[in-house]
């Protein structure tokens, strides 16, 4: 069988796979989810995603993000990343930052993202971001570390004039703040 053809009964079987996780039945979507371990790429990231944002039994979410945070891809970060910065996804935010410092795969490359979610969130986004953060591995790149510590410059400012901040989240910028000097001093 030719390459080409084992390409496209992939991407059919895929199709065929996602369709039927769209159905918001808790055991297609459980069965789907097992099926696309093996056979999914990163492209099924975003559809099941969409498919939890929605909502699903706390059965099916419970196995949405052990598969989310079972994946071991280096290059399904960019994907997870866009749906983490698409504000049309907030509602699961938070589970997905939580899957994101329990994985394999390394987002030492977008450590200015991070900053800047925790900076324009709540306290307890900001801790799952310090978290996120004391888990990379690095190297850092030194432009990466000078843009996130103006994010914090930033946050520090205004929050120096206005002082509506929540005083726990003001302490876990900090602790993000003195994270990235260690990072900084390390690149140097």
């Amino acid at each position: 069988m030719a390459s080409a053809e084992r390409a496209e009964e992939r991407r059919a079987k895929i199709k065929a796979i996602l369709k039927d996780i769209n159905t918001g039945e808790e055991k297609k979507i459980i069965d789907g989810l097992k099926a696309l371990k093996v056979n999914g790429d990163n492209n099924v990231i975003a559809p099941i995603i969409d498919v939890w944002k929605k909502g699903v039994s706390p059965k099916a979410e419970k196995e949405i993000i052990a598969f989310i945070g079972d994946i071991k891809s280096s290059s399904s970060a960019q994907s997870i990343m866009d749906v983490l910065l698409d504000d049309d996804y907030q509602e699961v935010h938070m589970s997905l930052l939580t899957t994101i410092w329990n994985s394999k795969v390394d987002y030492s490359e977008y450590i200015v993202d991070f900053v800047s979610i925790a900076v324009h969130n709540d306290f307890m986004v900001a801790l799952e971001c310090l978290t996120i953060i004391e888990n990379m591995e690095g190297p850092f790149e030194e432009h990466h570390i000078l843009d996130a510590e103006i994010i914090l410059r930033e946050f520090a400012e205004n929050h120096n004039e206005n002082k509506t901040e929540d005083e726990k989240k003001v302490a876990m910028i900090l602790e993000i703040s003195n994270l990235l000097k260690t990072f900084d001093s390390q690149t140097m």
